[in-house]
């Protein structure tokens, strides 16, 4: 009995680690101008343009989307909507 369980478990992490595999492959990643780009574009009227873009940059490399525009339109990409700091207030601007 006790070898019935161990090969059952042995047999759902090997699953396990095989379906994770692709599901991390499967998502693109998009080219090292991308982020740069976006990332002048969301931040061109900010006041402080240097913080901006540099948790813009964070957020955008971590969720691999930056929401349209220079402010709002968070909705566009939950993940960046999502973040937030130690103080739990948003994180990308």
């Amino acid at each position: 009995m006790k070898l019935l369980f161990a090969a059952f478990l042995l047999c759902s992490l090997l699953l396990c680690s095989t379906f994770m595999e692709l599901a991390t492959a499967a998502t693109p990643t998009p080219p090292s101008s991308f982020c740069p780009a976006k990332c002048n574009e969301r931040c061109k009227k900010a006041a402080v343009n240097d913080r901006c873009l540099k948790y813009c940059g964070i957020c955008c490399r971590e969720c691999k989307c930056v929401p349209s525009g220079t402010y709002g339109n968070k909705h566009e990409c939950p993940c960046y909507r999502d973040k937030v700091n130690k103080k739990g207030k948003p994180k990308c601007p």
